[in-house]
């Protein structure tokens, strides 16, 4: 047991200093070939900073542990909602802008209501998974068309991240960041396999399925990223980023991490996870729609929302 926590702790980091890696080198790299900051933003820092939750996934259906990849997606859009825009708005009060609650928040929400869809017959099949990467390729395209018309600075990207590429003014040397690129690479890839045999390894020894581990224990440790930044704007009282940053990641969660995860191998879906926790999501997803509709959230219902993360987590162990 003890080794097992070891080796989450591990995974954990190798997850972040790998994307960090992954996504920094493959910046400056794209930088130094004269790529737009926009284009970086909405491709290399959108995918390099869902990297964890993509490998972790990938790395649970492939080792057939396909509760674990898709609890790690569910319980990641949980969390993003109720943990992270919860004790967010409690700390600070979150503004939201028109656009967010009028289109992105919507659109997740339907994008949630899809992948309840298609979880329906009991296989998220591959079919499915090439939607939700079609999709993807129409948010991009559409995220890039509505930046370049100047209807969104950058249309639900990793808004801390994307602001950091602006400040890249340093010499590359291309052959150094390729380096940094493939450790990146090679450290996500073990810290994503220690997460997912530790995670395993643990729910077996609590003896809780491994769709609860997924959902608590992987999902949190791959949005601590998330939590880092809203937290860090909100204390900076810039905590509109917060809520772009979260909306961002729930529909790349689905469509990419879903999507992809999909594509490679078939994501077996349990009556259970049909019946709750899919439909918790979904009802996490569309409660935070009223609860931001004057532009702000904060006060009881951001306790609101923490409170139930809470009492869902708790409920989880206990059921």
């Amino acid at each position: 047991m003890v080794l097992s926590v070891i080796f989450v702790i591990l995974g954990l980091l190798g997850l972040f200093y790998g994307a960090d890696w992954l996504v920094k080198g493959a910046a400056r790299l794209a930088r130094s070939f004269g790529v737009p900051t926009l284009v970086i933003g909405l491709t290399v820092v959108a995918f390099g900073t869902s990297s964890p939750e993509l490998l972790v996934s990938l790395t649970a259906a492939l080792r057939g542990a396909s509760d674990i990849a898709l609890g790690n997606v569910i319980g990641s859009n949980i969390a993003n909602v109720g943990f992270i825009l919860g004790l967010t708005g409690l700390i600070f009060p979150i503004a939201v802008h028109a656009q967010v609650i009028r289109r992105e928040i919507p659109l997740m929400i339907a994008i949630s209501l899809v992948a309840f869809l298609m979880a329906a017959d009991g296989l998220i099949s591959r079919v499915d998974g090439l939607i939700f990467v079609a999709g993807l390729i129409v948010f991009n395209v559409m995220a890039y068309v509505l930046a370049k018309r100047g209807d969104d600075e950058a249309l639900l990207v990793e808004i801390e991240e994307f602001e950091e590429l602006e400040s890249i003014t340093a010499p590359t040397t291309r052959l150094a960041e390729v380096g940094r690129i493939a450790l990146g690479t090679v450290v996500l890839m073990f810290g994503s396999r220690f997460m997912v045999d530790g995670a395993v390894t643990i729910a077996r020894a609590l003896g809780v399925s491994e769709i609860v581990i997924g959902i608590t224990l992987v999902a949190f440790g791959t949005s601590l990223p998330e939590l880092a930044t809203s937290l860090v704007a909100a204390l900076r009282k810039e905590s509109d980023i917060s809520v772009g940053n979260i909306i961002g990641s729930n529909i790349y969660n689905l469509l990419a991490i879903l999507g992809i995860t999909a594509t490679v191998r078939p994501i077996p879906v349990a009556p259970e996870i049909l019946r709750v926790e899919i439909p918790i999501m979904l009802a996490f997803s569309i409660l935070l729609w009223p609860f931001v509709l004057d532009k702000t959230l904060r006060g009881w219902r951001a306790g609101f929302l923490f409170a139930s993360y809470l009492t869902f987590t708790v409920w989880l162990f206990n059921r």
